[in-house]
């Protein structure tokens, strides 16, 4: 008989180690011990990494049929019952304190300190991104955040498309011929590279992502009043790619402190929260995909300031 397994399931941050896994037991077995160490019930539990002939295995499939290693890494996603509970109400973590701040003068006290272009330099040169569609001449560049930006990464659903912000699909369509795309969300590449595939935006027919990127990109910066924050700065991405640079540029975030390096750059999307209630209202997506195709003839977007994005007209032609 075959020595029992250890799994280690990651989930929020942590590592789980679970012992003793034996060949006998069930994906429903492993997902009870999960539970026990987690909190997360078995029918909340969706684990990453766990395949038979590539597809999700059914709850009473035998561990020994999987052929699992003797120490196999797993990611889980799944949420607790008391966060289920809560989950209409408003979020009240860190991004609710600070998406709001008036960044202009941390701006300006940020954006050329040289000890942050320091960091950023560091990043060009040991930060690797892989190229997942090359990027096309005379094309300029969108980048884009995940969570809360097209996606409720707090509500719960059966699905992740549940949670998509409406209009998803158009909106990169639409985007797409005038631009490159780029994904760069504050977390982990493996989290990254899931949404994207549930989502369907991984492997869409009428667009391409040219790249991803994940937290390794970011970096830190004190700030005279708000202390140490991260940001995304995009010097990054035009330290490596020389076709892309701060006057064909655009980010969307729902965090102004993602915009600090590179303020001129950024646009404040409206956060997408509580899908369930407002997806069949959310038309910022829409609207957004208008003002990509009005600027997209610009030959410096960097003048532009997308706060007063809405009220935006392109000059008529002379």
């Amino acid at each position: 008989m075959a020595a029992p397994t250890n799994v280690v399931v990651k989930w929020n941050g942590k590592e789980y180690t679970i012992s003793d896994v034996g060949e006998s037991e069930t994906v429903l077995d492993l997902k009870c011990m999960i539970s026990k160490q987690t909190g997360v019930l078995p029918e909340r539990q969706k684990l990453i990494g766990l395949k038979l002939k590539g597809k999700v295995p059914p709850d009473d499939t035998v561990i020994s049929a999987l052929q699992l290693k003797a120490s196999t890494k797993l990611m889980m996603v799944g949420t607790r019952e008391e966060t289920i509970a809560a989950a209409n109400e408003k979020p009240k973590d860190m991004d609710e304190i600070i998406d709001d701040f008036d960044v202009e003068d941390e701006e300006i006290q940020t954006e050329h300190r040289e000890e942050f272009l320091e960091k950023i330099q560091r990043r060009v040169r040991d930060y690797e991104i892989k190229v997942l569609n090359d990027p096309r001449p005379g094309k300029k560049l969108l980048v884009l955040d995940v969570d809360y930006t097209l996606f409720d990464h707090r509500s719960v659903a059966e699905h992740a498309l549940e949670l998509k912000r409406p209009f998803l699909h158009e909106f990169l369509t639409s985007a797409y011929k005038n631009y490159d795309i780029v994904i760069w969300s504050a977390t982990g590449m493996k989290w990254i590279e899931v949404k994207m595939k549930e989502l369907g935006v991984a492997s869409h027919e009428d667009y391409k992502i040219t790249f991803m990127v994940d937290s390794g990109a970011c970096i830190s910066v004190q700030t005279p009043k708000y202390g140490m924050v991260d940001t995304k700065p995009l010097g990054v991405i035009w330290g490596k790619f020389e076709q892309y640079t701060s006057s064909n540029t655009i980010m969307f975030d729902d965090l102004r402190r993602n915009f600090l390096m590179n303020p001129q750059n950024g646009l404040k999307i409206r956060p997408f929260r509580q899908a369930h209630k407002n997806r069949d209202k959310d038309k910022e997506l829409l609207r957004l995909a208008r003002y990509l195709e009005d600027i997209a003839d610009l030959a410096d977007l960097s003048h532009l300031n997308h706060k007063h994005w809405e009220s935006y007209r392109p000059p008529k032609p002379s």
